[in-house]
């Protein structure tokens, strides 16, 4: 596994397995069989639902804490945003069964996110987890949370897919030093990602899935990605992704499949901001 390091010097792994849409009867199992087959970037969320399951599998997995990178993110918060975005925190600790996270993410940039920013600096500083950084944040409003607060984020975790490539916000990260990180990196099959020409024909050069392109793709852009399966066999064959190398022609012909736009939701359209923001969760 590759690792790429942090802002704060913190490493991370390049490739790791996500929960989103897992409920949270099958989450214990996939993050089970995901852990024994080498996974130890695992990412999660209080939005999902499964932290309970998350942290059985990783409280049984015998797999010393300090081998895994666990991530989990802080949904949207009533002001005031600092107390309640502690309060938040030690739930989710609490659900997962852990003294500490590694990676702690504002799941969505609406409501008081100064607010949430501030409080999570102040268990950053605390020692209670290890790095901090956002999820869902365009650059306007990456940037400005940079210029108004002492700590950078660590990472932006966003939607990357080959459809939706985001290369030039990816610079302005690179150049603030903010890890991306891609959710969505196969778009859910959308636009028959899976069957695509383009990227079968990169897939049969290397005796590869388009899976493991598409993962390799991200991995040479030095993006953290995380995919998600409940299916051992591509478990094992997502991280399979580190013995071929796609050529700059390949790399160039994956460039081409980008459209620019989101394949889910604009995270600044009006009415999904008013329709997210007012989502609670305990």
């Amino acid at each position: 596994m590759q690792t790429i390091t942090l802002n704060n010097g913190v490493q991370m792994p390049i490739l790791g397995f996500g929960v989103y849409q897992i409920p949270s009867e099958e989450t214990e199992k996939a993050v089970t069989e995901a852990l024994a087959t080498g996974y130890r970037l695992l990412d999660t969320a209080a939005a999902y639902r499964n932290e309970e399951a998350f942290g059985r599998a990783i409280a049984g997995s015998g797999i010393p804490r300090e081998d895994l990178f666990i991530t989990t993110k802080l949904w949207v918060q009533d002001a005031p945003g600092e107390d309640n975005t502690k309060r938040a925190f030690d739930a989710s600790l609490r659900r997962l069964g852990l003294d500490y996270l590694d990676l702690y993410l504002i799941h969505q940039p609406y409501g008081d996110v100064y607010g949430e920013w501030r409080a999570m600096q102040d268990l950053h500083r605390e020692g209670r987890i290890r790095a901090i950084g956002v999820s869902n944040f365009q650059p306007d409003r990456l940037v400005d949370l940079i210029e108004h607060n002492e700590v950078t984020p660590a990472v932006n975790q966003i939607e990357i897919n080959p459809f939706y490539q985001r290369a030039d916000e990816q610079d302005l990260m690179r150049d603030r030093g903010i890890q991306t990180e891609a959710w969505g990196p196969f778009a859910e099959g959308r636009n028959n990602l899976f069957s695509h020409p383009v990227l079968g024909r990169i897939a049969d050069a290397h005796g590869k899935s388009i899976a493991q392109v598409v993962l390799r793709w991200l991995v040479q852009r030095d993006v953290v990605t995380l995919a998600k399966t409940v299916s051992e066999q591509r478990m094992a064959q997502n991280l399979d992704v580190f013995d071929f190398e796609l050529t700059d022609d390949q790399v160039n012909a994956v460039a081409s499949l980008d459209t620019g736009a989101s394949l889910f939701f604009d995270h600044r359209d009006p009415a999904m901001v008013s329709q997210l923001g007012n989502v609670r969760v305990d």
